[in-house]
């Protein structure tokens, strides 16, 4: 990365700055509605028995769902904004360059999302790309990061072994690391889709009842918005913690409300525990089918998130939860998301904790609540075992 001394301040306008910087390189994913999901998550629970929220009366919120759809950004993640704005930031860093960095490369670990972001980000700029990634990564993410032009090189599966191979690699070869999320040029790029989700909202809100725009289909916008002019909430899935928290930098001062949405399975919940105790939790075991958020938060993102008290709160849903918003969106939208990217719809659906929270403070206007789409990296093998 490009020394921490040259970085932007994690504010909204750096946010803005990174945008137009990764604009030419990413794609303006298309935001979605689905009223059937809508009226599903509007609609309170049958029945809270047998549930962790069993002897409450289900909770009555009405939401209108606004979906970013990054499933459907280029390597098929979010990652790429990050990706191309850490690239673009070190290339500005004139000793970096000059001392042959172009030729030696970036190196990172990683065994999915980033891994294939910063291979494409690197490709495009003529720069080598070491990945280092554990031996169990799945074979079509392994594939997909070779076939965008990096080296792979095997590791174990923990973060420490990871990072035992990388600093290898990097001795061996001088390439400079690009963290997948602990670094605010990488926080700045990925708050790049909360700028476009906040705008694209707006947009539609103001055609009005029934207009189609780009990323809509018309049945999509045919809502009564009684004058609103953007959305209430965001809630994004959180790992390592780079995309909530420029999600969160990206809401800054508009009054949008953020939250974290999180696994709980084997304490992935990990942010959740560290926000609501006030201390950072710094190690993180466990096997979520949400693979992308197995990591625990960062530095910078707690930063962020916590300390400049950006975002309002967190939930955390089961495996199950997480396996039927999967299956909603494969059967509602006919749309291929991974598991971590349904995280934020099971929090809508089924935490209620925050249907309560939505409810008594929405009342009967409800909220229009952004959800993001953080990825659809997830071959067929995969689903057929989830759903099997």
């Amino acid at each position: 990365m490009a020394d921490i001394s040259t970085t932007l301040p994690l504010t909204r306008s750096s946010v803005v700055a990174a945008h137009d910087v990764v604009r030419p390189h990413v794609h303006r994913t298309p935001v979605m509605m689905n009223r059937t999901i809508n009226s599903i998550a509007s609609t309170p629970q049958a029945s809270l028995e047998g549930t962790r929220w069993e002897g409450r009366t289900p909770a009555k919120p009405k939401f209108r769902l606004w979906f970013k759809c990054e499933n459907l950004q280029r390597i098929g993640a979010f990652k790429a904004r990050g990706a191309f704005h850490a690239i673009a930031r070190l290339k500005q860093d004139k000793q970096w360059v000059e001392s042959g960095g172009m030729e030696k490369g970036v190196c990172t670990h990683s065994s999915g999302n980033h891994a294939q972001a910063l291979a494409l980000a690197a490709k495009e700029n003529g720069i080598p790309a070491y990945i280092v990634m554990p031996a169990i990564t799945i074979p079509q993410k392994r594939a997909a990061t070779k076939g965008y032009g990096a080296k792979v090189i095997d590791s174990g599966s923990t973060a420490a072994e990871r990072e035992v191979v990388a600093d290898k690699v990097m001795r061996e070869t001088g390439a400079r690391l690009v963290p997948p999320y602990d670094h605010p040029d990488i926080i700045l790029g990925q708050g790049t889709l909360g700028l476009e989700l906040q705008e694209q909202v707006a947009e539609a809100m103001a055609k009005g009842e029934g207009a189609a725009m780009d990323g809509f289909r018309a049945e999509d916008t045919r809502h009564d918005f009684k004058g609103k002019k953007g959305l209430d909430a965001v809630v994004a899935p959180c790992g390592g913690g780079g995309m909530l928290s420029g999600v969160a930098l990206s809401c800054e001062g508009t009054g949008i409300k953020v939250f974290g949405a999180e696994p709980s399975f084997q304490g992935a919940d990990d942010a959740k525990r560290g926000f609501e105790s006030g201390t950072r939790v710094t190690g993180v075991s466990t096997m979520t089918i949400a693979d992308g958020l197995r990591t625990n938060l960062g530095v910078y993102p707690w930063e962020v998130i916590y300390e400049k008290k950006l975002v309002n709160g967190f939930y955390s849903v089961t495996e199950e939860e997480i396996k039927a918003a999967m299956l909603l969106v494969l059967e509602r939208f006919k749309m291929v998301v991974e598991p971590s990217a349904c995280v934020p719809l099971a929090v809508a659906l089924f935490d209620e904790d925050f249907r309560s929270m939505v409810e008594r403070e929405a009342g009967e206007d409800g909220w229009d609540l952004g959800l993001v789409f953080s990825g659809g990296n997830v071959g067929a093998d995969a689903i057929g075992r989830l759903f099997g």
